[in-house]
């Protein structure tokens, strides 16, 4: 049986799960496509680096080209990260017959359309499972089990680093900043944690999501980002009293042909099975118009989780070849995007006032909803002892975005209230 030879780039934290999975099962994947594959050369940064696990020095090179020009690989596993470069190894890659398996999702985000175009031009595979949610096979999912549904709606936690940082302070009361250092110091969050914290990573996963739920070729810039580093734990505290738990979450909707796409903390109903999602794990929530509401869970993070993508990515290639029909399955957007506005994207929304306390500031502010047909869900007065302002929190209905932001300009100008302290977009 001739071996399949496998170039992988990148032998960071996934790129060894992947060599551990591959030489630890190669009985396991012999018996399902019927060949040997073999890992036979590996891209590092530093060929001279100490590594937690044996690669023969032979295989291993610092020269990407030396990897990507070797007519004897069939397949390129890269879990490098990057883009621009990697972009133009992975292109060329597929240009000289090359079938990709990546988990790069800043680079599926940005340019999967274009890599996926390339791929089907030159009749190869290019999947990237791994790219959003690890170990949860979610792009299988949408790319294939729901083909013959309409995806009306995606809703997802897919940032491992925020949902454990939410969860500690709804469940411990501790501060963003407190949890923030500590997700530091367990390797959760990196010393930069702009991208997790801002949303950033969300909502590239979101770009890829969309794009194959919809079927349309969504961006980056498609997408309305809000991160979680002004949640309060006291956000927190109202959010739980009122039946919510507080969660960043991505969210993909499509309704009459037109799409919106959002990542931004939200109040989730505790009734809803993601508002149970905590600590660093991930959940896809999908409600398709044939097969109602679905919800995928699983590590969104680590070596064996995300190598575990990568390689069953692998696979699908290999059995692809066997059978002939790489460059078959290539996922290419082909309708128009057509982007909802602000008077098309409605949700019910969550507000915390901070007001002056005496008689008719209650009017004042139910005046202004009605003056922009906002209608109101709930309008509670909580005591706050620390606050010696009057604190009213109201739920709205269902409202569209433009009326919402015209309330909160509003709101801004009014004497009667000191300060907007708390929105959220509510779920469930």
């Amino acid at each position: 049986m001739k071996p399949i030879k496998v170039g992988l780039l990148g032998l960071g934290t996934v790129g060894t799960g992947v060599v551990r999975i591959v030489e630890g099962h190669q009985s396991d994947l012999q018996s399902q496509v019927g060949s040997p594959i073999v890992i036979e050369k590996v891209l590092v940064k530093n060929v001279e680096k100490a590594r937690n696990i044996s690669v023969s020095t032979h295989k291993i090179t610092d020269d990407a080209w030396d990897i990507i020009r070797d007519p004897e690989i069939d397949v390129i596993v890269e879990v490098m990260g990057g883009i621009e470069t990697t972009k133009e190894y992975l292109i060329e890659a597929l240009e000289r017959g090359k079938h990709v398996v990546t988990a790069n999702k800043d680079l599926m985000a940005l340019h999967g359309p274009e890599i996926m175009a390339k791929a089907q031009e030159h009749h190869c595979d290019v999947f990237y499972e791994a790219s959003v949610a690890g170990g949860i096979p979610i792009i299988r999912t949408l790319s294939e089990s729901f083909s013959s549904d309409r995806i009306l709606k995606i809703m997802g936690i897919v940032n491992g680093t925020t949902n454990f940082i939410l969860t500690k302070m709804s469940q411990e009361g501790a501060s963003y900043a407190d949890v923030l250092k500590e997700a530091q110091e367990l390797g959760y969050a990196e010393s930069d944690p702009t991208s997790d914290v801002e949303g950033l990573d969300a909502a590239r996963k979101m770009a890829i999501l969309g794009t194959l739920g919809f079927r349309a070729n969504v961006a980056l810039e498609d997408v309305s980002v809000r991160g979680i580093s002004q949640v309060t734990k006291d956000d927190i505290l109202y959010a739980k009293r009122l039946g919510y738990e507080v969660k960043l979450l991505g969210i993909a909707e499509r309704q009459d042909e037109h799409i919106s796409l959002s990542v931004q903390p939200t109040m989730i109903r505790k009734s809803h099975p993601i508002a149970s999602v905590n600590g660093v794990f991930n959940a896809v929530y999908v409600h398709g118009e044939a097969v109602g509401e679905t919800m995928f869970y699983g590590a969104g993070a680590g070596e064996l989780p995300t190598a575990t993508s990568v390689v069953a990515d692998l696979v699908s290639v290999v059995k692809n070849m066997k059978l002939g029909v790489n460059g078959q399955h290539c996922t290419v957007p082909y309708k128009e995007k057509k982007l909802k506005n602000d008077e098309q994207i409605a949700y019910k929304n969550f507000i915390l006032l901070h007001v002056q306390d005496k008689a008719g500031v209650l009017a004042r502010i139910t005046q202004v909803f009605a003056e922009y047909e906002v209608s109101l869900a709930s309008v509670l007065q909580q005591p706050n002892p620390d606050n010696p302002e009057a604190e009213i929190i109201i739920i709205t209905h269902d409202a569209s975005k433009a009326s919402m932001d015209k309330v909160l300009k509003h709101f801004e100008e009014l004497e009667v209230i000191r300060k907007i302290k708390s929105v959220y977009r509510v779920e469930g």
